[in-house]
Parts: structure tokens; sequence; C-alpha cells
């Protein structure tokens, strides 16, 4: 019985340093879908890029803002949806002129969401795929990094992301009006 147990402890230690790796590897694939959309843990440290999107922070986005007033402001934060409804459990509010398209960066999109965010974007854009659009949430949200990803298979080009978002917007003193997300349509 001692030999056994001996042996089992081995086998364990041996094994030991194959699992760290193992581990990263398995929740590493569990946070992506196939598409490398984020599909779980959107409240996490997001990376320093949003591809295709060009990162700016607040002062870039007050400078972009200057340079192209007719830039869409799209926040992507999630609302709850329950019964063919947005259900308001908590306020919230986003940057001035902001167009929210609530439950638009999750990772996986039932036909009726991404329905509902394409024809928000082609509307508001007025069809022109060269429109300037800024993507944002919360900070340390993959939402918005969805949002750009999507909005880039979608097409559109000129594509900005707020990676901060309201929470950076906030922190510079600058303002935040209450907010409804779009209705579905």
């Amino acid at each position: 019985m001692k030999r056994f147990f001996a042996c089992l402890c081995c086998l364990a230690l041996g094994l030991l340093p194959a699992l760290p790796a193992l581990a990263e590897n398995t929740s590493e694939s569990a946070l992506f879908s196939d598409d490398g959309y984020r599909i779980t843990r959107y409240r996490s440290p997001t990376p320093e890029r949003a591809e295709p999107a060009r990162t700016i922070d607040t002062p870039a986005l007050q400078a972009l803002l200057q340079q192209f007033p007719n830039a869409l402001l799209i926040d992507v934060y999630r609302r709850q949806w329950l019964n063919g409804q947005f259900i308001a459990d908590e306020p919230h509010a986003n940057l001035p002129g902001s167009l929210w398209l609530a439950n638009t960066g999750d990772g996986q999109l039932a036909p009726q969401w991404q329905d509902y965010f394409a024809s928000h974007l082609q509307r508001a854009s007025q069809g022109r795929k060269e429109r300037p659009l800024v993507f944002y949430c919360r900070s340390d949200c993959w939402l918005s990094w969805n949002a750009v990803k999507r909005a880039s298979a979608l097409g559109y080009t000129q594509l900005y992301w707020y990676r901060d978002g309201i929470d950076a917007w906030e922190q510079a003193g600058l303002p935040l009006q209450p907010a409804h997300p779009e209705p579905l349509p």
C-alpha cells in the first residue's frame, strides 16, 4: 500500500508543472468564441487595442468630436431584457449625444440583437460606412471591444474604441446625461 501511495504521489508531482499551463489554455479558450468575440467575464482588464479601431482616451475623444462633429458615440452597456422590453433596474447615464445600443456588445448575439445593432448603425450613419463611430461602455469592459469587431464585420471603416468609456469621462469631470436604450425594432 505504501508503494502504491508513493507511486501515486510521484505521478501527481510529475504532472504538477503542467497543470497551470493546462488550466490557462482551458480558461483562455473558454473566454472567446470561435469567431474571436469575448463571451464571458466582460468586466475584466481589456487589451490596449481593439483591432481594427483606433484606441482613444478622453482628450483624444474631445479632439475627435471637434474635428468630426458628426462622429457617432455608441454606448453598448448592457440592459436587462425581459418579456420583450428593457427593464430599467438601475439608472444609466452616458456621454451627451450618444446612441445606446444595449446588449450589442455580447460575444454571441441572437439574430434579433444582431439585426438591432445593424439596423440602428445603418440608420444613424445614414448608410455611410466611413462615418466615424466611437464605441464605449465602462472601463475594463469587453462589450465595446466586441462591438468594434462587430461593426468592422458590417463594413464600417472609421472605428474608434474609447477604452475607459463612461468611467474616464466622468473622472475628467465631464457631463453625463440620463440614457435610455434605443428601442428594439
